[in-house]
């Protein structure tokens, strides 16, 4: 799953982008209004985290032109207003959810998970490629009846390949989807592992899902 945050506070910003990380979300940060609705037009988002207090733009003119742009990412907003009026002005705007500052992590990380829990619900139950089976809401993932055991960025990784079957998916592509666009494009890290994925879901199996493509990157195909 992937997350956008824009908020110009860099402490806060930080502390909340390093403790979805940790949750094994792939985050980048925007510190401005007009910068965050430039990324969030990219469908790849799951959820925007959107303060309303911003530089260039406010939230709440960035969400309502989001909406404008067709942008149906679910969007939590950040903010020191406590009012009613002032929540249901934001939920009027286009907004999700609403989250007053200041807020414990484990609040946040709660409204995180059931605002993509809902994304997910609507998008699809499971996700089946061939034999395999995985499901994004209890992150259980299955081949032929068997149940594999994965780490939360083999799990990112196996979820966006199957999203993308037969899609031939380059290594910026994945760094930027499963990790972050400013993570270091030079590292094998992609390679690794896809090989981890390769000895769980492919090796004790008779048909190959995991393909590389010479000069390309990889692709999911049964």
């Amino acid at each position: 799953m992937r997350i956008l945050i824009v908020e110009d506070e860099k402490k806060v910003a930080a502390f909340v982008r390093k403790g979805l990380q940790e949750e094994g979300y792939a985050v980048d940060v925007a510190f401005d209004g007009e910068e965050g609705l430039q990324m969030a037009v990219d469908p790849s988002y799951d959820l925007i985290i959107l303060d309303i207090y911003l530089p260039k733009l406010d939230g709440l003119a960035a969400l309502r032109q989001m909406r404008e742009k067709k942008v149906r990412t679910p969007v939590l907003l950040l903010t020191v207003r406590a009012t009613i009026e002032d929540k249901v002005l934001g939920l009027d705007s286009g907004a999700d959810d609403y989250l007053t500052k200041p807020f414990a992590f484990q609040e946040l990380l709660a409204r995180v998970r059931a605002l993509l829990r809902r994304r997910t619900d609507a998008a699809a139950t499971t996700i089946t490629v061939a034999d395999l089976v995985l499901d994004p809401a209890s992150r259980i993932v299955s081949r032929g009846g068997r149940r594999i055991e994965l780490s939360l960025k083999e799990f990112s990784l196996l979820e966006y390949f199957m999203r993308n079957p037969g899609r031939v998916l380059t290594r910026t592509m994945i760094i930027g989807h499963v990790w972050n666009y400013d993570f270091d494009s030079g590292t094998n890290v992609v390679d690794v592992y896809v090989n981890y994925l390769r000895k769980k879901i492919d090796a004790a199996a008779g048909q190959k899902l995991i393909h590389t493509v010479r000069g390309a990157g990889y692709v999911m195909r049964a």
